[in-house]
């Protein structure tokens, strides 16, 4: 047989360390290895998956005709002009799985079923002043059956999982949403997961919001990005994640990558925290301030109506607050490349790549290479659709 240890695949400065064998005892790690570099390259022919992965061509025309088998993949267009036969690709199947991802925010849940590639089924939204365990759990359940009685029994059958991105201790945040801390209490003495993973009967996974955000990008996004990146998701908190070569680095207790957290200088002295600075609350405060109605901002973001004059203030200071999180952090880490994106619009988020970017120019970053900075390939449903890739992550991909 002909095996190897490990292969790089290299694609657009996209590294991939692949690992595989010929060996029957890891038959279910080839068949997600094959899975995995299809979701990220793209479809592929027999010979270059056998190249990819190290496998011979026997073993991966085994693994491709079961995963056909299984309704997992399906034949592509067939490649003419080169020599001989001409070359059948592969791709993942667009109903060869679905899952359910749930996003708890601190003023609104949704819920979406997508299938197999990512794309959004169906979804419900709900918008409250503040979330509880009651309502999140009858939300989602409710909800659940509503969405999944959109699809065949067959595709039922196929919903793998549902995955939950929400703010760990979200019970701390009640000072910062102006509650008496006693309505959030709650939340430290239930485990919704154990309650919706016994109500859906479904595996049921959780991660925090900005962590899932950047996994969305990871599993769902472009393919063209860095290995290694910085990733901010601006939220009604700002927060995001860090990806080292290829995986969402959590470190020891799970919160690396607390981007929110991170000290910057504000106008006029002294420091805050990135939050303070480039999060939705606070152009939810200064809209309030200002006499304007905030609703708009928990609403899909195409239905924003947000004053001129107080969004392009908003952007720049937190483009500002950006900028010294990303200087802060490639110092350390040596990051190439950085991607913004957030519950915002589109023209905004470019905005804010914008701001971050030439405020990161007037820097004296001398001694470390300035990265790119870019917007998020995702979109405003990053957290959500990050929840629906962690079930997807645990059955069918490798790191």
């Amino acid at each position: 047989m002909n095996t190897k240890d490990a292969v790089q695949v290299t694609d657009n400065n996209l590294k991939f360390v692949a690992r595989g064998t010929n060996q029957g005892l890891m038959r279910a790690q080839n068949e997600r290895l094959v899975l995995t570099i299809l979701r990220r390259h793209g479809p592929m022919a027999k010979a270059d998956l056998a190249r990819s992965t190290g496998l011979s061509a026997q073993t991966v025309s085994v693994i491709m005709r079961k995963l056909e088998d299984e309704g997992l993949l399906a034949k592509g267009e067939p490649v003419r002009g080169r020599v001989g036969q001409p070359s059948v690709p592969m791709r993942l199947a667009e109903e060869g799985a679905f899952f359910a991802g749930l996003k708890i925010g601190r003023r609104s849940a949704d819920l979406v079923l997508t299938d197999f590639l990512g794309h959004v089924r169906a979804r419900a939204r709900i918008t409250y002043a503040y979330p509880t365990p009651d309502a999140t759990v009858r939300f989602a359940r409710e909800s659940f059956g509503q969405l999944a009685a959109q699809l065949s029994p067959a595709q039922r059958d196929r919903i793998g999982g549902l995955g939950v991105a929400m703010p760990f201790q979200l019970w701390d945040w009640a000072v910062s949403l102006g509650l008496d801390p006693l309505k959030m209490s709650d939340w430290q003495s239930r485990d919704i997961c154990a309650e919706l993973a016994d109500d859906l009967a479904l595996p049921v996974f959780m991660q925090n919001d900005a962590s899932a955000a950047c996994g969305a990008e990871l599993v769902f996004g472009s393919s063209d990005r860095s290995p290694d990146f910085l990733y901010f998701y601006i939220g009604y908190f700002a927060g995001g994640g860090v990806v080292l070569d290829n995986q969402l680095f959590t470190g020891r207790t799970g919160n690396a990558g607390a981007l929110g957290s991170m000290p910057v200088p504000q106008p006029g002295g002294g420091t805050v925290q990135l939050i303070d600075m480039a999060s939705l609350c606070v152009l939810e405060r200064t809209m309030s301030e200002d006499g304007h109605d905030t609703a708009c901002l928990w609403e899909p973001p195409a239905a924003w109506e947000v004053p001129t004059d107080l969004l392009e203030d908003w952007v720049t200071r937190a483009g500002a607050g950006l900028a010294h999180a990303v200087a802060s952090a490639i110092c350390v880490l040596d990051l190439p490349e950085v991607r913004i994106d957030g519950w915002i619009p589109h023209p905004v988020r470019a905005g804010l790549v914008a701001a971050a970017s030439e405020a990161l120019a007037r820097m004296d970053l001398s001694g470390v290479v300035p990265p790119r900075v870019l917007p998020g390939s995702v979109g405003p449903d990053a957290r959500v659709l990050g929840a629906a890739s962690l079930p997807l992550s645990d059955r069918f991909l490798i790191e």
